[in-house]
């Protein structure tokens, strides 16, 4: 990441995508990064890790808009990333979804705003297309609310823009550490569906994608970043591999709560209007008017009839799949705490 001026605010900023993006802006010589989260005790922990006075760290909640404003005075950029993010909680508690994800992005983007903050990057999810869940419905009215602001005051100076992106490989609550676990004490390998398919993308690659949003876009600007995918049995049966064991008892626990047998990071009608920038797509902000006049009588010259799902993504294999999972840190650790030597193992 090219150097920043100013000082960064990234909100969420204790979770998994918070202390990577700081690590990258510090090694980028950012001046100063606010890390704003609730979570006190995981905030002294990453200023142990951390250990460098740039990072500094605000207690408070993107509910309440003080904290936030307190948080923002001052600085230039912002990556939003709060969020609830667990499908079955928002299940049971949808109307704290909308307090998080809805009210307190809106309290965010309207805190930059305030604060002549020249960017603020929202980080969305896969389960926003197409939601058939509270999290889903939540993320996606987030989209709506930062696209609004983009739409109304495009002349405002503060660059809103999303991305969106599927479950991170080895982040906190995702399947790869549990079938690790599972393999460790000799348990099946519980998988919810064997045939849902997932994209597979590494926290870096998550971080890579607001980068090239952070660089590149236009106020209301969607971007997605392109990724192969695998079903669930061959990401169990990878991880099995891995760790020795080529024929895994796989148990079939069945759906969980709002969850989708495959993920779509973007619909039939965003591709329609989609910008293909290589390893990313551009989805550009719809401008139109409230004068729906204007277009009773126009209609698309071409019509999209597919998404972009993980059913319908690149396809990886299990030995492709190793090869992916390879490459996380977390998971050769996990290999050489067994005797295991990863360069070893394809």
């Amino acid at each position: 990441m090219s150097s920043v001026e100013g000082p960064v605010l990234v909100t969420g900023g204790t979770g998994s995508f918070g202390s990577t993006m700081a690590r990258r802006l510090l090694a980028t010589g950012a001046p100063e990064i606010r890390i704003f989260s609730r979570d006190e005790a995981k905030q002294d922990a990453m200023r142990r890790d951390l250990a460098d006075g740039r990072v500094k760290f605000y207690v408070g909640d993107v509910r309440d808009p003080r904290s936030v404003e307190d948080a923002m005075a001052g600085v230039r950029h912002v990556f939003h990333a709060a969020a609830l993010k667990q499908v079955p909680s928002c299940e049971f508690f949808p109307q704290q979804a909308v307090l998080t994800n809805v009210n307190g992005s809106d309290n965010v983007i309207r805190a930059a705003e305030r604060a002549g903050a020249e960017s603020v990057v929202c980080l969305s999810t896969d389960k926003a297309v197409y939601p058939i869940n509270a999290m889903g419905m939540s993320k996606a009215m987030m989209e709506k609310v930062a696209q609004a602001h983009a739409r109304n005051r495009r002349e405002n100076g503060t660059t809103v823009s999303v991305t969106r992106y599927g479950n991170v490989m080895y982040s906190r609550g995702s399947v790869i550490p549990v079938f690790i676990q599972q393999i460790k004490q000799g348990l099946p390998l519980t998988v919810t569906d064997p045939h849902m398919t997932r994209f597979l993308m590494s926290l870096d690659d998550s971080v890579d994608l607001v980068e090239y949003a952070f660089h590149h876009a236009e106020p209301g600007d969607l971007f997605v970043r392109k990724a192969p995918a695998a079903t669930v049995q061959d990401l169990a049966r990878a991880v099995a591999s891995l760790f020795g064991d080529e024929d895994p008892e796989i148990r079939v626990i069945g759906t969980r709560h709002g969850e989708k047998l495959y993920e779509s990071l973007l619909s039939r009608e965003e591709l329609q209007r989609a910008e293909d920038c290589g390893g990313y797509y551009r989805v550009p902000l719809d401008a139109r008017s409230l004068e729906y006049e204007l277009y009773f009588d126009q209609g698309e010259s071409e019509v999209v009839h597919y998404d972009y799902t993980s059913h319908n993504a690149e396809r990886l294999d299990v030995e492709a799949t190793k090869r992916l999972l390879l490459q996380l840190q977390p998971v050769r650790e996990e290999l050489r705490a067994v005797g295991r030597n990863p360069g070893q193992l394809l």
